[in-house]
């Protein structure tokens, strides 16, 4: 699934988010998309943010993504995890909001 997504363009992968929305929209569950969309969103933030998620957040994220809460240290990379779910349901056109209480993370996170 990596080398797949990796392999993609920019514009490969903006069609990959499309194809994903179509699937949310025409009835797959969030489970079904999850592995591919977590493949997208990582390989997004590797081209813009430089960033790779690990796999321990990737795992922060499917917990998210169920609902539940995922405690992380300092450092841990909780807003990198929170990128994951949020997009995962913004293929069904469900908002979230990712909130930080670290001034300094605002900041940063703002001029992404």
């Amino acid at each position: 699934l990596e080398s797949g997504i990796e392999a993609l363009d920019d514009a490969g992968l903006r069609a990959k988010t499309e194809e994903l929305r179509a699937k949310a929209l025409g009835g797959s569950t969030p489970d079904e998309l999850l592995e591919e969309a977590f493949a997208v969103v990582r390989e997004a933030a590797w081209r813009a943010l430089g960033l790779r998620h690990y796999d321990v957040q990737l795992m922060g994220g499917m917990a998210l993504a169920e609902g539940k809460l995922a405690e992380m240290a300092t450092g841990e990379g909780k807003t990198l995890v929170a990128t994951l779910p949020a997009y995962l349901y913004a293929l069904y056109g469900r908002g979230s909001h990712v909130v930080t209480c670290s001034e300094y993370l605002a900041r940063r996170d703002a001029e992404i």
